[in-house]
């Protein structure tokens, strides 16, 4: 078996993709206070900055900063699932491979992180972050969608309202 390595910057920004097993299922804005209570916790226990975020029914995208000579990213996010996986009744289909490790089923085991690498790459992150309610047919405008971290950036002055002005922008990482 090949072992997965992952590329780690200690005090790194990192953009993530983090889905759930099932993605017909909308748990993560049904139960959105549950995984706003994740995070708060999570970040007590382990520091670390949320720079964007965007939380879809099924998956969400965030670009965290970690505090200086940290790059455990991967504790943070399993005990982020943990958190609200303990907080979410049972009624996920289960597999036997996590029956037999007594896993619930809620969570993709995995999740995607790409090291931010510079100012440009960061933009590019967080616009995808910001659009990608639009991408996925959610809404028609960025601002109407209320789980992204868009409306922080407007009440700062970073980006306006009205940006993206609802347009379907072809908004891609690669």
């Amino acid at each position: 078996m090949t072992e997965y390595r992952r590329h780690r910057v200690k005090g790194g920004i990192y953009f993530f993709t983090v889905n759930l097993a099932e993605r017909n299922r909308e748990l993560l804005t049904e139960r959105i206070e549950v995984l706003r209570g994740a995070f708060r916790v999570v970040k007590y226990q382990h520091p670390f900055n949320i720079d964007a975020i965007v939380i879809l029914p099924e998956h969400l995208h965030t670009i965290w900063t970690l505090p200086e000579g940290d790059d455990d990213f991967s504790c943070r996010w399993r005990q982020i699932k943990s958190y609200f996986s303990r907080h979410i009744a049972k009624g996920e289909r289960i597999s036997p491979s996590r029956t037999r490790k007594q896993e619930r089923g809620i969570w993709q085991r995995r999740f995607w992180e790409h090291s931010i690498k510079d100012e440009e790459d960061f933009i590019k992150h967080v616009d995808y972050i910001h659009y990608n309610p639009v991408k996925h047919g959610y809404v028609d405008y960025v601002g109407d969608w209320p789980y992204s971290s868009f409306h922080d950036y407007v009440q700062r002055g970073i980006i306006p309202y009205d940006w993206a002005g609802g347009k379907n922008l072809e908004m891609d990482l690669e």
